[in-house]
């Protein structure tokens, strides 16, 4: 009797224990363990969906659509290699069933399982994305984010140039090469981003909305830190700190010689300062150490000081009574010129930079080896 009871206690799947309390990513499982309709309707009415609701199972259809036309159009994948009775919903029939082809471990059902498997992958990202603040209060975010930074711009129609212009009147003007608002993450680019990263998950997208500054000197791109910070535009206690890249010129040094400079009791002008912190740079360039956010797709030579901060977003009620309200991320980017022209002459490096995000979506959406080695024994 003992013997019994330790197999069955022990006889939890190795995979979805990793899932749980191992920091693996659900969407790296092999396989599913869901045998009957009914098992499969109880994982996902604990997932979100009711089958007995006809709007949850058009809206389950509707992402097992867009997780189709993902897996052609975005990551290249042939849409005859998917097999029929998964591409069309009347030979499916039941969508409980991508769940339990997900779960097979018959031979005969090879492909049937793997491909199951990329489409949950896909529409399981697809969920998320779907489903969170941004999508829901779109219009709000964009306003009570961007509005203050638009309110401190000036744009200059002559010389084409922006400068940030502080409400207190003792603060000077900033003058900067551009200003720039992100485009919008669409919800595919997101989830070949969530994809792309092991360890991402769709509530921590930081990028879907976020700002640039372009500045003439690398000085200027502190100017512009202190700008937002004195200006409040940012609230420093609500940065990510595990978030930041600065990889234009390291803190500790820039700290350093801001008070030689400081002690000199010298007026020097943007030029003379921005040589003063690069010849200082140039001589410690051994063994200063830049902060930068490992990123695999990215350019070693995008240099750029950036930032993720939250903003407090408020939702009216209907009644004007009372209000909903939540934190929201967004990006802050601040670069030199020399950083930004080489974006501007450099476009193939971002379709690179892209390349390498789609084919490591397309990799682990479709694995080349499945490691069915966990599968529970009977």
């Amino acid at each position: 009797m003992l013997e019994a009871t330790m197999s069955r206690s022990f006889g939890i799947n190795e995979s979805i224990l990793k899932s749980v309390v191992g920091g693996k990513s659900a969407i790296d499982l092999p396989r599913l363990q869901i045998h009957t309709p009914d098992e499969a309707s109880a994982f996902l009415a604990a997932y979100g969906f009711d089958l007995t609701l006809v709007e949850d199972q058009k809206k389950l259809w509707y992402f097992h659509r867009r997780a189709l036309v993902f897996l052609s159009e975005r990551l290249g994948f042939d849409l005859q290699e998917i097999p029929e009775v998964l591409r069309e919903p009347k030979q499916l029939g039941d969508i409980r069933q991508l769940l339990l082809l997900a779960s097979s471990t018959r031979s005969a059902e090879d492909s049937l399982q793997r491909w199951s498997c990329a489409l949950l992958r896909v529409m399981h990202v697809f969920v998320h994305t779907e489903n969170d603040l941004f999508s829901s209060f779109t219009e709000e975010i964009q306003k009570q984010i961007l509005g203050p930074f638009q309110r401190c711009l000036i744009h200059e129609g002559s010389t084409a140039q922006s400068i940030l212009r502080s409400a207190n009147p003792h603060t000077p003007a900033l003058p900067l090469l551009a200003f720039e608002i992100k485009p919008f993450k669409t919800s595919s680019s997101t989830v070949i981003k969530l994809l792309a990263k092991a360890d991402a998950l769709a509530m921590s997208v930081y990028d879907r909305l976020g700002v640039r500054f372009v500045t003439h000197s690398m000085w200027d791109a502190y100017r512009v830190v202190r700008f937002l910070i004195e200006d409040n535009l940012v609230s420093f206690p609500h940065i990510m700190p595990d978030q930041s890249s600065n990889n234009i010129y390291p803190v500790d040094l820039f700290l350093e010689v801001a008070r030689e400079i400081q002690e000199q009791q010298r007026n020097y002008s943007a030029q003379e300062l921005d040589a003063i912190f690069r010849e200082r740079l140039e001589l410690r360039k051994e063994k200063v150490e830049f902060l930068r956010k490992e990123n695999n797709f990215s350019g070693t030579d995008y240099r750029f000081i950036k930032f993720i901060a939250r903003k407090l977003i408020r939702i009216p009620s209907a009644d004007g009574q009372s209000s909903f309200s939540f934190f929201f991320p967004f990006e802050v980017q601040i670069m030199d010129q020399s950083s930004h022209q080489k974006i501007l002459s450099g476009p193939s490096q971002h379709q690179a930079y892209k390349e390498r995000q789609r084919l490591a979506a397309r990799q682990r959406v479709m694995p080349l080896d499945t490691d069915n080695s966990d599968i529970e024994k009977s």
